[in-house]
């Protein structure tokens, strides 16, 4: 296509006055452009259409699956492979991914990333409005935890929720809130921190599929819980006062323990000594009275003779007793004798001690 332009600025320096083109002019312009002929066109209008048949093929990886659109609106789901769609503005196609952890912070960020990229290991940073929270004991308490969660219906997730991220931003603190109020602080500083995670989990879920979000909450977990700064000092004394209650508490068991196995197994010692003693003097005493008895039987039927057999064996046991000092004397020597009373010998008695 060439204007000739040349040729025009001629024409117009040739005209008197410098007169500019007539309509004429332009008329013969115009018709010079509509017999201009693009070369080749009957080749390249077959290339745009086969492109533009081949942008229908698309793949989806293992971890996402296709969900196409026609005209705008919901159609079909695919699955991993190759696909293939009608090529745009017929249909499109979305591929989310269905196996992926994702991960939102509740009441601190970490530094450098928004709200639903992938965790990093680093520094994070408060954020007061969403970690304060009230529990039923009407204290306040700063809790911080993340959810994971993952997409277990792509098509609800791309149709069903306008942003499926905040709404579960919204589930999640809501949820979190209405657990710890209905709780004790004690509990969300201590041993309730599972329970909590679990209800929180539970109910968010409930809300997400009220709302057909397509989302699943993986877990809950609390990762940092404490009273707000202005406290924290005086619940610090406190959790050192029950630090040192418990251990007082476990001392004392532990002496417990250690203390009544032994005083037990003494009085059951006692108690035996005591019943073995007790039935010593009982059989013996029932054995002494059965031989009295059986002596007195024989010493009615003969006086005489049972007196001295009495006597001959109680004096048999009285010189047959290695440990008796013996001093054997004839009658008249006992009657001349003068008996000896050994005082020196004898047991003293303390003597009693002065009054203070």
């Amino acid at each position: 296509m060439n204007w000739d332009w040349e040729k025009l600025q001629k024409q117009q320096q040739g005209r008197p006055g410098g007169k500019p083109p007539s309509f004429d002019d332009f008329q013969q312009q115009f018709d010079k452009l509509k017999k201009f002929k693009l070369p080749g066109w009957k080749l390249v209008l077959p290339i745009i259409v086969l492109l533009w048949i081949a942008s229908g093929f698309y793949i989806v990886e293992p971890d996402e699956v296709g969900v196409v659109k026609q005209f705008g609106q919901y159609n079909r789901i695919t699955t991993a492979g190759p696909n293939y769609h009608i090529p745009y503005p017929v249909e499109s196609v979305l591929t989310p991914k269905v196996t992926q952890i994702r991960r939102v912070e509740f009441g601190f960020r970490s530094v450098g990333r928004p709200l639903t990229q992938a965790f990093q290991q680093g520094a994070s940073r408060e954020v007061k409005e969403e970690s304060l929270m009230l529990t039923g004991d009407e204290n306040i308490v700063s809790v911080q935890f993340i959810v994971q969660y993952m997409i277990k219906d792509a098509k609800n997730y791309l149709f069903n929720v306008n942003d499926p991220e905040q709404t579960l931003a919204h589930a999640g603190e809501a949820a979190m809130r209405e657990v710890i109020g209905n709780g004790r602080i004690d509990d969300a500083l201590t041993t309730g921190k599972q329970e909590i995670q679990v209800q929180t989990r539970d109910l968010m879920q409930r809300i997400l599929d009220s709302y057909n979000t397509g989302l699943s909450v993986v877990a809950v977990q609390m990762q940092n819980v404490h009273p707000p700064d202005e406290v924290i000092e005086a619940f610090k004394d406190v959790a050192s006062a029950r630090e040192d209650k418990s251990r007082f508490i476990n001392e004392a068991e532990a002496y417990q323990r250690d203390v009544l196995p032994k005083a037990r197994g003494e009085a059951a010692h006692i108690i035996n000594i005591a019943q073995a003693y007790k039935e010593t003097k009982v059989r013996k005493a029932e054995g002494d009275a059965a031989r009295f008895l059986s002596v007195l039987t024989e010493y009615n039927k003969a006086k005489d003779i049972t007196r001295e057999r009495l006597y001959l064996e109680t004096m048999e046991e009285i010189l047959s007793n290695p440990d008796a000092e013996k001093l054997i004397m004839s009658r008249d020597a006992l009657r001349q004798s003068v008996p000896y009373l050994p005082l020196d010998k004898l047991p003293r008695q303390p003597e009693p001690k002065p009054a203070q």
